[in-house]
């Protein structure tokens, strides 16, 4: 091993020291992973709230997102006393939190007071989760690595999806699936595979950042022989033309100003208990969520399972972080499955790595045209690299499940939990005819109703001899 390939190994060591300009690509790959997801719940809560796409507030709710995300995962990798789990753990808006944010806009009929409601729930929620992570190491037993190991796979599963939507355009897209999109994603895939596996060092290291630079490039050219527009017909009969998904938005970067400051509470705190009391059972739900992504880092980037205080100060972070989040207006932060993956497939578990991607986050909250840059990344270029990433999360979480050896009692809780939980979970309207807060928790992603089996079987079921 030459000398540069040496330091670029230290990225596969957690503590490993590693000069700045090779901790730099090796962090990127970590933002890009999470950008645009960290992004989407308040893209989509927002309008649904009243609050205007383009608007100062909207746009001030995004920066912030990207700045507290940068901060959090600060803290969840550098640790301050017992909040953080000293892991590459890269923290962002959760997804997870939609469902039941949506239910809670109907119900409060919308409006400013209705994002105020779900911020002041979230304050609420995270303090919740904070004083769980502090409990957990008691509940331990709760969690032997057939359950962590049901979890993973499951948050594998569920993301699957999302990556192969992203290859073809993304959901909704007028060219959803085109042989363009196809060919795009498909090209990462193989560049990431050919990188990882025929070369040495940094281009090996870091095959996710690379390979979306050759997609930049690939889109580039593209746009310069094939025409950049479709046109669609509407439900009206107006036909209009609209812009392919592979395409880059250059003009979103020419718009984005150059500096701001995020503003702390742009929207005032609502306390309401028809908020609250829905937004705590989903934070439990979080920090069973959490547990399975730290269980997945530590398994696939360190081969060992997670210690006491890096599950409790992983949890404490998440709570943590969404309740100071919630005070500049930007929704519950959790850990991140799509970084997990990335970890998983790279095997960087470097921390000052992720720290400086961290870092980068942190900038883009305070310079948005260095945002704009990132998030313009077309969908089929970070759905190539995503399948990857999401399909290791799965991969980890078999090697978990495996990791004592698979005995019939063993089969039985991950069949049930797969089969029934995470079948019924991630089948559309399968629990619709369920009251409505059985439906909003354990309908979606699948995770919750496969965590919840697996946690009752190892309990309920007799122990092998």
């Amino acid at each position: 091993m030459s000398k540069k390939e040496r330091h670029y190994a230290k990225g596969t060591e957690l503590h490993g020291i590693m000069r700045l300009r090779e901790a730099i690509p090796l962090g990127l790959q970590h933002v890009l992973a999470m950008f645009a997801g960290n992004l989407t719940p308040i893209l989509l809560i927002a309008p649904a709230c009243g609050i205007e796409v383009g608007t100062i507030l909207h746009v001030n709710l995004i920066q912030n997102a990207m700045f507290i995300a940068g901060i959090v995962t600060l803290i969840q990798t550098i640790t301050i006393g017992p909040v953080g789990g000293k892991l590459p753990i890269v923290m962002g808006t959760s997804g997870g939190f939609i469902g039941v944010m949506y239910s809670i806009t109907s119900s409060l009929g919308g409006g400013i007071l209705a994002y105020g409601a779900i911020l002041g729930a979230s304050l609420i929620g995270g303090i919740f989760e904070c004083v769980l992570g502090f409990f957990l190491k008691p509940i331990r037993k709760l969690f032997p690595s057939v359950v962590t190991g049901t979890v993973v796979l499951s948050i594998g599963l569920s993301l699957i999806g999302l990556g192969i939507d992203s290859i073809c355009g993304g959901t909704g897209v007028a060219d959803y699936g085109s042989l363009e999109n196809l060919f795009v994603g498909i090209t990462i895939i193989i560049v990431i595979v050919v990188l990882k596996h025929f070369t040495k060092g940094i281009t090996s290291i870091a095959s996710i950042l690379i390979s979306i630079i050759v997609g930049y490039i690939l889109v580039i050219v593209m746009g310069s022989v094939l025409p950049k527009t479709i046109e669609v017909t509407s439900a009206d009969g107006e036909v209009m033309t609209v812009t392919k998904s592979w395409v880059l938005q250059w003009d979103k970067v020419r718009d984005a100003s150059i500096i701001a400051i995020p503003k702390f509470l742009p929207v005032k705190l609502v306390f309401d208990m028809r908020a609250i009391i829905p937004m705590i059972i989903m934070f439990i739900v979080t920090a069973v969520e959490t547990i399975g992504d730290i269980s997945a880092i530590t398994e696939g980037g360190l081969d060992r399972e997670a210690t006491d205080s890096e599950l409790s100060g992983g949890v404490i972070c998440d709570g943590i972080g969404s309740s100071f989040a919630a005070l500049f207006g930007v929704l519950p932060n959790t850990s991140y499955s799509e970084n997990v993956g990335l970890v998983g497939l790279t095997k960087v578990v470097n921390l000052y790595a992720v720290s400086v991607g961290a870092v980068f986050l942190v900038l883009c909250g305070l310079f948005p045209k260095l945002a704009a840059v990132v998030s313009i990344i077309p969908q089929p270029v970070l759905g190539g690299a995503c399948v990857l990433m999401f399909a290791n999360i799965a991969v980890s979480g078999m090697k978990l499940i495996a990791k004592d050896g698979i005995t019939n009692r063993d089969m039985t809780i991950v069949s049930v939990s797969l089969g029934l939980g995470y079948g019924l979970g991630s089948v559309g309207n399968s629990l619709s005819q369920l009251p409505q807060y059985v439906s909003l928790i354990f309908s979606g992603s699948g995770i919750v109703p496969a965590a919840t089996l697996a946690i009752i079987l190892n309990v309920v079921m007799p122990k092998e001899k």
